[in-house]
């Protein structure tokens, strides 16, 4: 078996049956029909991904993957509901999802999102990368993702971290919307792009404090990180 999959899906029927396929495409999963069972396994094992239901008994698959981040800032997730609303997709990325999929759907299309998710992180993981950077009285570590001044430490996710980087790498031009969405999630439509809109927020938020560092939205083009000198 390849990588291991930690599927959270109450309904038996359809859980066993993309638990099925799924080992057919050589992963090994585990599969948990509801929420607290499933962060009992994610704590005991380790998992490459995470598929989760939203609508579950004992625990919600959004709670779910809120004590997923906080045990593990890297492990990818996906949710697949029937939950369509935007508002409910929204949630799902801001929590840390990397896709928001709704039944029912193209099961070769979720195998071909499985191999994109875990490819990136693979990529991720090898990238060779500068340790220490500096952003204007803040000093960014690529390795631990934290931005720290004096005693001040924020941890970045790992999104956000690499959104941060990227930003940095094109500071003298412009980081294409595009460009940062197929990089970072894998795909560039509506739903990343809002999910990008929130970590873009949170990075501007991380900064307050020093109005030397901006963060410049190019409307329908992308971001400019601006460095001004004191």
């Amino acid at each position: 078996m390849g990588h291991k999959i930690l599927l959270v899906e109450d309904d038996p029927c359809f859980g066993s049956v993309l638990k099925s396929y799924l080992e057919l495409s050589d992963y090994d999963v585990i599969h948990c029909t509801n929420g607290v069972d499933g962060f009992e396994a994610f704590r005991k094992e380790k998992f490459d991904l995470c598929l989760l239901d939203v609508m579950m008994p004992e625990m919600d698959g959004f709670t779910l993957g809120k004590k997923i981040r906080e045990l593990d800032v890297t492990v990818p997730f996906v949710y697949i509901t029937a939950k369509s609303m935007k508002d409910d997709m929204k949630l799902g990325y801001e929590i840390g999802a990397d896709d928001y999929i709704v039944k029912p759907f193209d099961s070769e299309l979720l195998i071909f999102k499985i191999k994109a998710i875990l490819s990136r992180c693979e990529h991720e993981e090898t990238e060779v990368k500068p340790k220490l950077i500096e952003l204007g009285a803040y000093l960014f570590n690529t390795e631990l993702r934290t931005i720290t001044k004096g005693d001040e430490v924020i941890k970045l996710t790992p999104k956000e971290s690499r959104l941060l980087e990227l930003l940095y790498y094109h500071r003298d031009g412009l980081l294409q919307r595009d460009k940062a969405l197929n990089e970072i999630w894998g795909a560039s439509d509506y739903f990343t792009a809002r999910s990008m809109d929130v970590y873009v927020t949170n990075l501007r938020k991380s900064f307050k404090d020093d109005p030397a560092i901006k963060i410049e939205n190019v409307h329908g083009s992308g971001f400019r990180l601006i460095l001004e000198e004191k």
